[in-house]
């Protein structure tokens, strides 16, 4: 369990909001922690039932010393994390976490689907851990792994080239939001014309 002390006022506020949304979304923690054991052969927490979640304390505790995170990351990637630390100090803990980010970022997980070293060392926000499961998952798709696969495909990065000649012919297209004056005229308009004396006076019915 993590030794981190509550924090009192507005970091108080923020992690039981964190823990809620977390709460709110306790079917992803299941599948990334399947998914984890699944590729690693064996247990975050041991002698844990695998159909209840582990919810937010329980995911803390089989994650936090970052070996069974190094070891997903090599099954995927071997040689990723070139030493998993077995000597489980705070400083051991966190450089595990550390060279587990670094792995994944080459692997193709890009900073923005990480989480930072303290979200899991601290349990300061566990569904960040969750999220960033989920997106290795899908890059390990991306990349050809044929293990167990967690979530959808990754997009893969399609961009589109057009020549100068259909360039130059998107140019000349006028866009309906730039309204159409086909068919228009000025037939029947009285707007700003000054009516003459000798019209006849057609008054509402």
């Amino acid at each position: 369990m993590s030794k981190r002390m509550r924090g009192y006022g507005l970091s108080a506020e923020i992690d039981r909001k964190r823990r809620e949304q977390y709460d709110n979304e306790i079917e992803r923690e299941q599948e990334a922690r399947r998914w984890v054991e699944d590729v690693v052969g064996c247990e975050l927490v041991k002698d844990a039932d695998p159909n209840t979640p582990l919810h937010w304390d329980g995911l803390h505790q089989g994650l936090k010393s970052g070996v069974a995170l190094c070891k997903l990351i090599n099954v995927l990637s071997p040689g990723s994390v070139k030493k998993i630390n077995g000597a489980l100090s705070n400083y051991h803990m966190m450089e595990n976490i550390a060279n587990y980010l670094k792995a994944i970022e080459k692997y193709g997980v890009s900073k923005e689907d990480q989480f930072n070293t303290p979200d899991l060392f601290e349990s300061v926000n566990m569904l960040a851990v969750v999220n960033s499961i989920h997106s290795l998952g899908r890059a390990a798709q991306k990349n050809g792994f044929s293990g167990p696969t967690l979530g959808p495909k990754e997009a893969d990065y399609n961009p589109r080239n057009f020549d100068e000649e259909v360039m130059n012919k998107g140019q000349t297209v006028i866009g309906l939001q730039a309204g159409s004056n086909k068919g228009a005229s000025q037939s029947g308009m009285s707007f700003g014309r000054s009516r003459n004396i000798n019209e006849p006076y057609v008054g509402s019915s």
